[in-house]
């Protein structure tokens, strides 16, 4: 491949991990409950997720270039059919509605308690930011996750190779779990199923406008190889963290060993790597909205940032609590029709 097409795959690859890489991610809670949790076994769990982000993330991104798929609506239809594939598709939008006002107020905890910002101000700055990225289209996310997601591989491998200088490499630990669970097994497939199923919003639109099959391949390649890699990297240096499943943020106890400017950029990368999740959502419900009603318009844009902005006053997280285990059922659903899938 020639130079453009190298510099488009590592934007597929950068969007592709800014858009499945979270909060709950930065913070290593999400990590510890999926596969820390277990130890040697757990890092076994890791290399598991990282054969499926490469292969069933860039399968999906295949088929949806090949359907022309303008949003996740017409993935979904494909893969489920006419009628469940509908009842997914409004599963699907209110979960990432869900999803999107739990990271806008995210956003403005991370002034609030890391900046010491009014969070008011915080979450104002974040909608602003999201309305000037997404008006620009796949370029503006493109431009974010080509910036950030670099900045967060660096900060988390840099904090790895520092933390085993100091510490030594950690495979193995001891676990309040039992050292043998068939957790370990079923949570990398879980893991990924869930994070398809939400990251398919912005991938399978993304897919379907690059259109280049070659290009589209090795960024999926590259994509789930980095999401491997920062796992691994992240799992590690917290297994070198006494009795991490105590915390809430662990990630911040591996933190607390080097100096304020790193955990400055620790909080920096927090912040990026909740607003690519932010912007990869509000982009994906807004070309779902677009095949729904037939208005190929941005309008939709400011209408879900206006409701994530008052949802996340309010609070969703009962309604999350009911709709994550749908979504995590349709999700296993959805990885095996993805493997199964003939390219047409």
């Amino acid at each position: 491949m020639d130079k453009q097409r190298w510099k488009i795959t590592g934007r597929i690859a950068a969007t592709y991990i800014g858009t499945v890489v979270g909060a709950g991610f930065a913070t290593g809670r999400e990590i510890v409950e999926f596969f820390t949790m277990h130890g040697t076994y757990g890092t076994i769990g890791i290399f598991i997720s990282g054969l499926l982000f490469v292969w069933l993330g860039t399968k999906m991104m295949l088929l949806a270039t090949r359907i022309k798929a303008h949003s996740a609506q017409e993935f979904n239809i494909y893969l489920f059919g006419n009628i469940f594939g509908r009842l997914i598709n409004v599963l699907l939008l209110m979960v990432l509605l869900g999803v999107t006002s739990v990271m806008l107020s995210g956003a403005g905890s991370v002034f609030k308690e890391q900046l010491q910002l009014p969070r008011s101000i915080g979450v104002i700055i974040t909608v602003i930011a999201c309305i000037l990225v997404l008006t620009r289209g796949l370029q503006g996310i493109f431009e974010v996750n080509t910036l950030v997601v670099p900045i967060m591989m660096f900060f988390i491998i840099t904090m790895y190779v520092i933390t085993v200088a100091q510490t030594g490499p950690t495979l193995t630990v001891a676990i309040p779990a039992e050292s043998w669970n068939i957790k370990w097994v079923t949570n990398p497939i879980t893991y990924v199923a869930m994070n398809l199923a939400l990251a398919q919003s912005v991938l399978v639109p993304l897919a379907s406008e690059i259109k280049d099959e070659k290009v589209i391949k090795w960024g999926g390649i590259v994509g789930g190889a980095g999401l491997f890699g920062i796992l691994l990297c992240s799992q590690l240096a917290i297994l070198t963290v006494d009795q991490f499943y105590q915390y809430d943020i662990p990630m911040a106890e591996v933190v607390k060993r080097f100096n304020q400017t790193f955990h400055f950029f620790f909080v920096l990368v927090i912040f990026g790597e909740v607003f690519t999740t932010l912007i990869g959502n509000v982009y994906g419900m807004n070309r779902q909205l677009q095949s729904m009603t037939g208005w190929r318009n941005n309008g939709f844009i400011y209408i879900i940032l206006l409701i994530s902005y008052m949802i996340s006053h309010v609070g969703y997280g009962q309604l999350l609590h009911m709709l994550y285990p749908l979504i995590g059922w349709v999700s296993l659903i959805l990885l095996p029709l993805i493997a199964i899938k003939k390219h047409p």
